[in-house]
């Protein structure tokens, strides 16, 4: 069994963590019987937010009774300090807890600090000194505002992108984290559904031995899947290299990593998706991305108003509404070619 420790933060867990982002799909039943059956299996780190809609109920749900066995971290999206004591506040009661291992700013499009007029940050020690959370987090997906973070000696935690689609600033962050001695916590470590292997995922963040990844879990499968990398962790061999390398061939550049941010879209594009769909079609089943139901989020691409709201707010820095046009033109040629394929 790996362990990891973030940072100075005192905590030490099984190198797999929960992500609690996809249980918001799945029923109350479903998702406490996954939770449980987790840390059963020896994981005791589970992260969530306020924004997952109801994903912090299931989650106090299935720990209720027994909170200290485990640590939870959750995030709050709040702008100013009366949403941020209602965010805490509500998350504490979700969670059937009086405390909070690790409290996150959610993706803030700046880096919260004392004195910057928004009082965000001194609302953080305040609660930190009434004991209602216990370390300093922030979560991000820009880099410029994660470096701020790290350079600041702030937070206690970093949760950032991180997977083997890692640009070369990307692992300079990571390893600026360790110097510092800060947590790292990596999410979508297999890139929003793109990285389709998690052998070669984890055996790629292994190389890192002060980085936590959580893995977004829905299905038993799924789990099953990385609880079998407990006690027989994948080693990176010339096969998973190999791997890696081609991924990298192809998925490196403008690709839409599915983070949501963009949303929502004035006419209903499901843009977090839509943008992504020519690589979902070749690296899933393709039946799954045609059905009418998605025939019908992708043409909804075509009442685009080009007001550029999306554009602005991707963290990535895309040119989302031409990736959304190029994505659709590409869908309708598959479809195309699937009508002739099937006479």
């Amino acid at each position: 069994m790996v362990k990891v420790t973030l940072g100075t933060t005192g905590i030490t867990v099984e190198k797999n963590s929960f992500g609690a982002l996809p249980i918001q799909r799945i029923s109350k039943e479903a998702a406490v019987g996954l939770l449980k059956k987790a840390y059963e299996h020896g994981v005791t780190f589970f992260d969530t937010a306020r924004f997952y809609t109801d994903s912090e109920e299931k989650v106090g749900e299935a720990f209720a009774g027994m909170r200290k066995k485990v640590y939870i971290a959750t995030k709050t999206g709040a702008q100013n300090v009366e949403d941020f004591w209602k965010d805490l506040n509500t998350s504490l009661t979700n969670l059937q807890t009086d405390y909070i291992d690790i409290y996150q700013f959610h993706n803030p499009p700046f880096c919260p600090k004392p004195g910057d007029g928004t009082g965000l940050y001194e609302a953080m020690i305040e609660a930190k000194e009434k004991g209602l959370i216990r370390h300093i987090g922030i979560t991000n997906h820009r880099l410029n505002v994660a470096n701020e973070a790290v350079d600041s000696g702030l937070y206690e935690t970093l949760q950032f992108p991180f997977c083997y689609l890692a640009t070369k600033q990307d692992i300079e962050l990571v390893n600026k984290c360790k110097e510092a001695g800060m947590g790292f916590i990596a999410m979508k470590a297999l890139s929003g559904g793109l990285i389709t292997n998690s052998a070669a995922a984890y055996a790629y963040l292994a190389q890192f031995d002060h980085v936590l990844p959580i893995w977004g879990v829905q299905r038993e499968s799924e789990l099953d899947e990385f609880l079998s990398y407990i006690d027989n962790p994948p080693a990176m061999t010339d096969e998973i290299k190999a791997v890696i390398e081609k991924d990298r061939k192809e998925l490196l550049g403008e690709f839409c990593r599915g983070c949501g941010y963009c949303m929502p879209c004035p006419v209903g594009i499901e843009i977090n998706n839509c943008a992504r769909m020519s690589l979902l079609i070749r690296r899933s089943p393709s039946n799954l991305q045609l059905t009418p139901q998605m025939q019908e989020k992708m043409k909804l691409i075509e009442k685009c108003l080009n007001c550029g709201q999306c554009k602005n707010k991707c963290p990535y820095e895309l040119d989302t509404p031409t990736l959304l046009r190029k994505n659709l033109e590409d869908y309708k040629e598959i479809l195309a070619g699937k009508a002739i394929d099937n006479g």
